[in-house]
């Protein structure tokens, strides 16, 4: 039987090779819930990846002055059965809100 350490560890492991060559970092884990009866883990992190969107000369401002990041945050709630299989990942954006 899978224990939450070892569920939040395959959950960070799938992000990480999901998004990998997409710059993720600063990864947080925000929730984690498991169900005794199905057996299933739904795990949520959070993440930063940078953004392409454009800026304000103010915003590059704050951003050089360490005052603003130009990053912003994202959510995943990852399910995985009690073997550690990943059935899905999809955007938790409650916790988008509160990254």
């Amino acid at each position: 039987m899978m224990d939450s350490k070892e569920a939040i560890a395959k959950a960070k492991k799938y992000l990480a090779e999901v998004y990998a060559g997409e710059g993720i970092e600063a990864v947080s884990l925000e929730e984690v819930v498991h169900d005794p009866e199905s057996g299933r883990w739904v795990i949520t992190l959070a993440f930063s990846r940078p953004w392409t969107t454009p800026r304000t000369r103010a915003q590059e401002m704050l951003e050089n002055l360490g005052a603003a990041s130009p990053q912003r945050r994202s959510a995943k709630a990852i399910t995985l059965t009690e073997d550690g299989i990943v059935l899905s990942m999809k955007t938790d954006a409650v916790a988008s809100l509160r990254a």
